[in-house]
């Protein structure tokens, strides 16, 4: 960041054109804040300047288009009413209330005018309004109203309203002032308008042809299936055209991976419709990869020294209650279940029942353990682990396969510390995890640590504690050697905490484990400690999710090796294919003896001719296929097939059965006769 005094020789005060006459900058960041590139500036102020290609830059790029695609809309369609359009991940949407669903033909039509009001080169115009002009200027767009009803004239960005206002929707009517971007054209006539915080790119012209409309989806307003439902059209913005192929390539590449797919076609789960949405069932073969990712979770927390513990999946009330999760988390939890209610034999009520509700969490619960007993300085750090598998109310229209379920399996922890053990144990658990993610083949991280801002009343707990704890995660992340990236405003109300990033192998980032600090729930519960010196004190306690579900981590897994698993992870390791019927007996004594080694062997004693054979089990991406004929047969030998299609003739039985174990002990990944070698 660099004062503006430096940048250029322009005058000041001057606005970003002059001070950054390269088309690459669209944006400035003043003081800390995005800005248009018209913002005038002062010599005072510390300037940053934002281009198209940066983070920030593709936002606003992207954030553009949508503006453009709302536009298209209405001119197509009038009576078209506008929902929200903010930047996503990789690109952008923008919902609509239209009496009819859109059409693929619509897409078609809706990126023809698309590219007319880009060619256009409109300019946006930034422009500050009272509540009651913007509600007098957008009175035919009722969704619009509503947005700005829920910030009210004296809303800072806090409180009910703000909490109210559906994710996505602060990119309209978030902090700070109301502002209104009217799209102007090259005669200076406002021809389009929305109500937008911005900032926005200086012309449509800078869109460029690097973008593309991709689909149209049913999305309730706000979130909420108690409200209308819109329809919403996806898009994607890049800076050059070749960027935009690049990422449809790797779109492309997603499809093939993508875990609903391959869970089908390798039969590993599936989710019947007489079950329920969001609820999955494990076949056989996915159930074999679940249980070998379990178990090695297992060994390595044990050795740890994490200690497994087992909670149920109902509770009274009460327990979230105290907990706060039936305050703050209530529409994502499960209807209650009325029990214990008891009657005499005229049917009148005796004793009352009470509300159970399906878990959300294994917090609570873990905390109840800590409570049984009193606890010493002695015990601390405790750290408790289980499989414990939670229930959340997910709307049907975020269900996705196995990453957004109804019901899925936490790996979860929780870890009781002194304050004193708080950065010690938090380096701890963050090597811990890097480790066990790099067993499962994963290589590439980064941190985010959510901290608090400056808008004080919206967090819980004295300066000092937030200043200790937020210092000792940072502190913990430099010293991973980690990209570290600090994001203010993002932490929980009541404690920072570090999130880990990996990058599978086309690319995409996912978001795995989470550690947080969390002084709360042990105010709440008023768990304590005896000190040293005798006195009962609070402990701090660390959540921490090391998959974050086992469900959604064997979906990342599934899709970043494509369905070809390590050899350590397959749900069949090694398959005997005799060459004809007559070797069958001496390939199943090899696959015999594997087996008796716990190796997941199995001999193909099909009818099927042995390429049709090779061919179903490198479908069904088996890493070792192991082929005997009349040659190995009278040199004692096996050959190896790999899912690559290479072969490696003539191995000694002895040796590759050794050679199968060591595979399996390194968790490697074998496709190739190369990576056999």
């Amino acid at each position: 960041m660099t004062d503006v005094d430096t940048p250029s020789a322009a005058p000041l005060p001057a606005d970003g054109f002059a001070l950054y006459p390269d088309r690459s900058v669209i944006a400035l960041r003043v003081n800390g804040e995005l800005k248009d590139l018209a913002t005038v500036v002062h010599a005072t102020d510390a300037v940053e300047p934002i281009t198209i290609d940066s983070p920030d830059g593709l936002g606003i790029l992207r954030h553009s288009a949508a503006h453009v695609l709302a536009q298209a809309v209405q001119r197509i369609n009038p009576q078209a009413n506008l929902g929200i359009g903010p930047p996503i991940t990789d690109g952008f949407y923008y919902d609509f209330g239209v009496e009819h669903p859109f059409s693929t033909d619509d897409l078609k039509a809706i990126e023809k005018e698309m590219q007319r009001i880009i060619r256009e080169g409109q300019r946006f115009v930034r422009r500050v309004v009272t509540d009651e002009e913007a509600r007098a200027e957008l009175v035919d767009e009722p969704f619009k109203l509503e947005l700005i009803g829920l910030k009210g004239p004296a809303s800072t960005g806090s409180g009910t309203a703000a909490a109210e206002i559906a994710e996505g929707a602060s990119v309209e009517v978030g902090a700070g002032e109301l502002t209104i971007y009217d799209n102007v054209n090259r005669d200076g006539e406002t021809v389009w308008k929305d109500l937008c915080r911005g900032p926005h790119l200086p012309s449509t012209r800078l869109i460029g042809n690097g973008w593309a409309l991709t689909r149209v989806a049913g999305a309730y307003w706000r979130g909420s299936e108690k409200n209308p439902q819109l329809q919403r059209i996806y898009g994607t913005a890049w800076p050059t055209k070749d960027e935009l192929r690049a990422y449809q390539q790797r779109l492309e590449e997603a499809a093939k991976r993508d875990h609903r797919k391959l869970g089908k076609e390798l039969d590993l789960f599936s989710f019947p419709e007489e079950i329920g949405s969001g609820l999955s069932v494990w076949h056989p073969r996915g159930g074999v990869v679940r249980q070998e990712m379990e178990q090695h979770a297992l060994r390595r927390h044990k050795a740890a020294g994490y200690t497994y513990v087992y909670t149920p999946h109902i509770s009274k009330q009460d327990l979230f209650i105290q907990s706060n999760h039936l305050v703050t988390y209530k529409e994502g939890m499960f209807p209650p279940i009325h029990l214990d209610e008891e009657r005499d034999e005229h049917g009148e009520i005796t004793k009352h029942g009470v509300d159970y509700y399906l878990k959300p969490m294994n917090c609570p619960m873990h905390i109840l353990i800590y409570k049984e007993r009193a606890r010493s300085y002695r015990d601390l750090p405790m750290r408790l682990a289980e499989n414990g598998t939670v229930y959340r109310n997910e709307l049907s229209g975020a269900l996705h396969g196995l990453t957004r379920v109804r019901g899925f399996t936490q790996d979860d922890s929780h870890l009781f510390v002194t304050p004193d053990q708080l950065e010690e144990e938090t380096t701890r658990v963050l090597e811990f995890v890097v480790s066990m993610l790099r067993d499962f083949g994963l290589s590439e991280f980064e941190l985010e640590l959510s901290m608090r801002d400056d808008e004080k009343a919206k967090w819980i707990g004295s300066d000092e504690f937030w200043d200790y704890s937020t210092n000792a995660l940072r502190n913990v992340a430099l010293k991973s050697g980690l990209k570290l990236t600090e994001v203010p405003g993002e932490a929980a109300f009541y404690g920072p905490k570090i999130d880990l990033k990996t990058k599978d192998a086309i690319g995409r980032t996912w978001q795995l484990s989470t550690v947080q600090v969390d002084p709360n729930l042990p105010e709440r519960f008023e768990l304590e400690y005896t000190d040293r010196d005798g006195q009962k004190k609070r402990p701090i306690m660390i959540h921490r999710a090391l998959f974050g579900s086992i469900e959604r981590f064997f979906a990342i897994l599934l899709e970043h090796y494509a369905g070809a698993f390590p050899v350590w992870l397959s749900p069949v390791q090694v398959v005997g294919i005799p060459v004809a019927e007559e070797y069958a007996d001496y390939l199943g004594e090899v696959v015999a003896q594997l087996v008796a080694d716990g190796v997941r062997a199995e001999l193909d004693h099909s009818d099927d001719r042995m390429q049709k054979k090779i061919r179903t089990h490198t479908t069904h991406k088996v890493p070792l296929m192991l082929i005997a004929g009349e040659q190995d047969r009278s040199a004692g030998t096996v050959s190896f097939r790999f899912r690559d299609g290479s072969q490696q003739n003539g191995v000694p039985i002895a040796d590759a059965v050794r050679r199968i174990h060591e595979a399996i002990a390194s968790r490697a990944l074998v496709n190739t006769a190369e990576e056999f070698a």
